[in-house]
């Protein structure tokens, strides 16, 4: 087994021999390795791709046949399902029709003439750099190691004299056509080369077999990075040495979370964001540097990550010891900076843009850098921003090694407009799905690791929201998390063990919430439980309990959500989950009735108050709600059932029978009524009480 410093060896020899015969099968085993390490490649960055003999269906003759990864794919999680397969010899063939670079965007659309696969994935842009390599397995990386090379004032040199003429240099250009045949022309001026680095851009690797390319791929990458490594502050502190000192990791953490929500309200001026914080060392050590003010405005080299992260960051104001606590004074102080931000991105918009161009698009900032406390990352979705910030720290790492190497240059404004605006980039984002109803949207259900609370939860979540679990029972709520990540993958919820009538806990639920996604946009105020006694039973303590968990509980996810919901700015939604009972009289429920009672009215009240920060709070009055669902626990059903002279077996239809439809009830139905007031279609509706009970004429509101 070879060794490594800087990169990981993860082939696996019997996993390997399993595969012989499938160089298919060999190519994903490898690109799956590969891209399982970011400091080799970033999510959905690369390509890799092999060379087979295959039977042509139409005449029976062997034809050589090139598998690489397809349009928008990751190699880190690339299937054959996700490759293109396309027949070598009419992809060469395309250069007799090349009008030359002005038209090589028309050649994408002739890739089709040459699928062999008629199932595969839509070739990429980067097919024709692996078409005109001779090789059989080649490798298109974005190592850090290499990228800051090539992204080094004085690359070139660096590459020949670290390699010894082994590795070839092509000069930055945008892929396409004309860089495919770059390369090849590269190979034949220097025949025998291991590799080529490309400019400011990233690597090329090969081999005759899967692990031979596997392994030139990471000998590349460790001589690039053990190099950076031998200079780190060899001349200069890294990046200028240390201006300030991080907070405490604790005190990072509240600052950020304090801070997030503005963040977003700004961030969400034209769409709903979702966040990403991080205080990496990596990022630590880049934002408290002297080089900071120098570099950031600068930009990325890299095509993959200013495509990610916008053509430079934002870099806040703050001092890292400020008071927060005055959101207005916070919000007072950091608006110029984002109307700074907006006008330098019209500017560059402007400046750059094409009498073909794509209308100019978010003007906000990606990526917000808080000197002493960390990184903020906001994009439409929660993965998006995470893999927008894990792309900056691969931008982070290329500076670095960079300025170590002699120093870090970017790719100039009009090639980077080029790349972000360029018709083909935009013809991908069109075809990418339209966003769903809750795209964007962070929800709080309280207990909802159960029940109601976790199908409302599940709805939201199919429509596109990132969740925030949160229940009593720690383990019930692992379990919850678990099923969500399952069904919707980890970027789509967090958790917090959560008591509503515990104010510390509230807060921290907030935190979290604001840490994980940035703020939250939709508070549902289910959490629950139920109590039937006659009143002379009925004891101070039920009593107590009732209005604490539905009445004060209510009262105080309210109140601390609302700060969030101001601090963004951005309007909200403000879902109770009431009950019929809090409209209709019934025997053996004093407590349990006047609580629900209480909530329906707070409700209203709160309705009137936050009506003005565009904050609607709307309320969803189930009913015998029996399914899954805690509140039959601990005697209420036994307590109804003696209520109303049936058996506990009973419930469930006699319910059903004293309704209008003669229908049950199930969390399921609740969590449909929860949808109806926030997927877009009432956004003008507050104050309102929706009845999902199968009809009962006495608790009709009007």
């Amino acid at each position: 087994m070879k060794e490594y410093k800087h990169v990981n060896y993860l082939w696996d020899e019997q996993k390997a021999k399993s595969l012989e015969g499938d160089e298919v099968a060999l190519l994903l085993y490898r690109s799956n390795l590969l891209g399982s390490d970011l400091r080799i490649t970033n999510y959905g960055g690369g390509n890799t791709s092999c060379k087979t003999i295959d039977k042509d269906p139409l005449t029976g003759e062997e034809v050589e046949v090139m598998w690489i990864k397809g349009s928008g794919g990751d190699i880190g999680t690339l299937k054959k399902s996700g490759l293109a397969a396309l027949y070598v010899e009419r992809l060469r063939n395309l250069e007799n029709v090349y009008r030359g670079i002005e038209h090589e965007d028309e050649m994408v659309e002739l890739f089709n003439h040459c699928i062999f696969d008629l199932s595969s994935k839509a070739p990429s842009i980067d097919t024709p750099l692996h078409g005109f390599l001779p090789f059989k397995h080649i490798d298109h990386l974005h190592p850090d190691a290499a990228i800051a090379i090539a992204a080094a004032k004085d690359g070139k040199q660096i590459t020949q004299e670290l390699f010894n003429g082994t590795i070839g240099w092509v000069e930055w250009q945008k892929p396409g056509f004309d860089l495919g045949l770059q390369l090849r022309a590269c190979l034949d001026e220097n025949p025998g080369i291991r590799g080529i680095m490309l400019g400011s851009h990233g690597l090329f690797t090969w081999g005759d077999t899967a692990y031979e390319s596997y392994v030139n791929s990471l000998d590349v990458i460790e001589t690039c990075a053990e190099y950076l490594a031998q200079n780190y502050g060899k001349n200069r502190p890294v990046f200028g040495g240390q201006k300030i000192e991080s907070l405490s990791a604790d005190a990072r953490r509240e600052k950020a979370a304090q801070l997030a929500p503005v963040l977003r309200g700004f961030c969400s001026s034209e769409r709903h964001m979702i966040g990403h914080f991080t205080d990496d060392d990596k990022v630590l050590e880049y934002i408290n540097s002297n080089d900071l003010e120098r570099l950031a405005p600068l930009g990325t080299s890299c095509p993959d990550h200013f495509l990610r992260t916008k053509i430079q960051p934002l870099i806040l104001n703050l001092d890292k010891e400020a008071d927060l606590s005055d959101v207005e004074a916070v919000k007072a102080q950091l608006e110029p900076l984002f109307e700074d931000y907006r006008a330098m991105y019209t500017e560059y918009y402007e400046t750059c843009k094409h009498d073909n161009s794509p209308a100019i698009r978010d003007r906000n900032p990606v990526i917000i850098l808080y000197p002493g406390v960390g990184m903020f990352a906001f994009a439409k979705d929660k993965q998006t921003a995470r893999v927008a910030a894990e792309f900056y720290i691969n931008a982070i790492n290329v500076m670095k090694g960079s300025e170590a190497a002699s120093e870090y240059t970017s790719l100039p404004r009009q090639e980077a407009f080029n790349i972000e605006y360029w018709l083909l980039e935009e013809a991908k984002l069109q075809r990418m799905p339209k966003p769903k109803a809750l795209s964007g949207k962070i929800a709080l259900v309280t207990g909802s690791a159960g029940g109601i609370g976790k199908a409302i939860a599940k709805r939201f979540a199919n429509e596109g929201a990132v969740v925030l679990l949160n229940d009593l029972n720690a383990e019930r709520l692992e379990g919850a998390k678990q099923e969500f990540i399952d069904l919707f993958g980890k970027d789509a919820v967090a958790t917090a063990v959560l008591d509503v009538t515990n104010q510390e806990q509230i807060e921290e639920a907030l935190k979290e919430a604001a840490l994980a996604f940035g703020g939250v946009d939709i508070v549902v105020n289910n959490a629950g439980l139920s109590i039937s006694k006659s009143i002379e039973d009925h004891t101070q303590k039920d009593w107590d309990l009732l209005y604490d968990v539905l009445v004060k509980g209510q009262f105080l996810v309210t109140q601390g959500t609302t700060k969030v919901l101001k601090a963004q700015s951005i309007g909200g939604d403000i879902i109770n989950i009431v009950s019929k009972n809090a409209l209709v009289s019934g025997p053996n429920n004093a407590g349990y009735g006047s609580a629900k009672a209480a909530q329906l009215h707070l409700s209203r009240l709160n309705a009137a108050e936050l009506g003005a920060e565009k904050i609607r709070v709307n309320v969803v009055n189930p009913d015998a709600v029996i399914s899954d669902s805690n509140i039959w626990a601990g005697g209420w059903a036994e307590g109804r059932a003696k209520a109303y002279g049936v058996t506990v077996e009973e419930l469930p239809a006699y319910y059903a029978k004293r309704t209008l439809l003669n229908e049950i009830i199930l969390p399921d139905d609740i969590a449909n009524a929860c949808f109806a007031f926030v997927g877009g279609n009432l956004n003008k509706s507050t104050g309102n009480v929706l009845n999902v009970d199968g009809g009962v004429a006495m608790a009709f509101v009007r």
